[in-house]
């Protein structure tokens, strides 16, 4: 890493990033953002425009052509995507889970089989843990994993996938013992396999864009070769990536609420009311001001999260801290952002409608906000 990093501040290395992710986030993903979210289409285009950055190679190592980004810059150019669209960034961070789950828990045998490809971008990724009925407590999934010889064969149905239409391979959790919650394991799926279905998409209120479905596993027969952890450590495993994960997701929220304050500020120069632009209105500068303070507030508990993951340490509490307050953020910015724009924030013509409905999801996905909570309080109070 060129340049050193004080204190909360990037180096100049992973500031040139973020200046690079912004810049393409602003002048190639925003344009289109708003039809893609009309249309509810992934543009494929702009993803392969990140693999043509290497971005797609975010947490591959650097012998399989990867970029082996550290926790900072993989914060950095969430933040920065999500600030296009945050579509976009989900699509991303979802497929960097796969790719982590390969590099961290594969063997040579399926780190080489596939993370080369996924370093450009194709096979998509995607990460299989929720259930219908095994959201917040994936412990209680159902999704088993049966051994046959040479084989696993693999029946149950995943809920809320990412990348679900468009992945061409999978990372399942299931359970070995049906009857045996200690027995969840973690399985790497090739989506052409027989037994692989794809579900119809949601229709969601917000982050339309990206492409959400269902999984089903139906007699999906697997190698025993395509596990990835040893029976009964996929439940600890997804726990170790998912830390990784919120970081990801609360540099994401800081995202969306830094576009949701652009967006406020450049309308209040530019909206006139009783003579005068209404950012010498004293009422929006304060709303200003505090939309600001939230913003960088929880811009610094991901950067703190991040130095911990860096230095080695138990970033968990750090992590729901961050996803914390970047989502509550992100919800209480773009509400501020709409209330700047009057009527003109309630309609699609202004991106902060779209901003405060993708908002949302940043308090639901990865942990919702009260398993964040929850996580605090252990570390405050249980494990003193």
């Amino acid at each position: 890493m060129t340049g050193a990093r004080v204190g909360s501040a990037l180096s100049a290395e992973e500031s040139a990033i973020r200046d690079l992710v912004r810049e393409f986030a602003v002048e190639e993903i925003r344009p289109g953002a708003r039809e893609a979210d009309e249309t509810e289409t992934f543009p494929e285009d702009v993803w392969d425009a990140l693999a043509e950055l290497d971005l797609t190679g975010l947490t591959i190592p650097e012998q399989y052509g990867g970029f082996d980004a550290e926790a900072t810059t993989y914060a950095v150019v969430n933040e920065a995507l999500a600030y296009g669209s945050l579509a976009v960034a989900t699509a991303l961070s979802v497929h960097c889970l796969a790719t982590s789950c390969i590099a961290t828990f594969g063997d040579e045998d399926q780190q080489e089989r596939w993370l080369p490809e996924m370093v450009d971008g194709r096979p998509v990724g995607a990460f299989c843990l929720s259930e219908p009925h095994a959201g917040s407590n994936p412990a209680e999934m159902s999704t088993t994993a049966t051994r046959e010889g040479d084989e696993y064969v693999l029946d149950g149905t995943k809920q809320w996938i990412t990348n679900g239409s468009r992945a061409g391979v999978a990372i399942v959790f299931a359970r070995t013992d049906p009857d045996d919650a200690g027995s969840i394991t973690q399985f790497l799926v090739p989506t052409d396999v027989d037994g692989f279905m794809v579900g119809r998409k949601e229709e969601k209120l917000g982050l339309r864009a990206s492409d959400t479905t269902q999984i089903t596993l139906d007699g999906c027969r697997i190698p025993a070769a395509n596990r990835l952890t040893e029976e009964g450590e996929g439940l600890s495993a997804a726990f170790r990536i998912l830390t990784g994960g919120r970081i990801g997701i609360a540099a994401q929220a800081v995202g969306v609420a830094d576009a949701a304050l652009d967006a406020a500020r450049q309308y209040a120069h530019e909206r006139e009311q009783f003579g005068q632009p209404i950012a010498e209105i004293q009422t929006i500068r304060h709303k200003i001001a505090e939309m600001s303070t939230e913003v960088e507030a929880a811009r610094l508990l991901v950067r703190e999260a991040c130095r911990l993951t860096e230095a080695g340490e138990d970033a968990r509490v750090a992590a729901a801290r961050a996803k914390y307050a970047a989502s509550d953020a992100a919800m209480s910015t773009t509400n501020e952002a709409i209330q700047i724009h009057g009527g003109y924030g309630y309609v699609t013509e202004f991106d902060v409608e779209r901003l405060y409905r993708d908002a949302k999801i940043t308090e639901i996905y990865e942990g919702t906000t009260e398993i964040q909570k929850e996580i605090i309080a252990r570390g405050v109070l249980d494990e003193q």
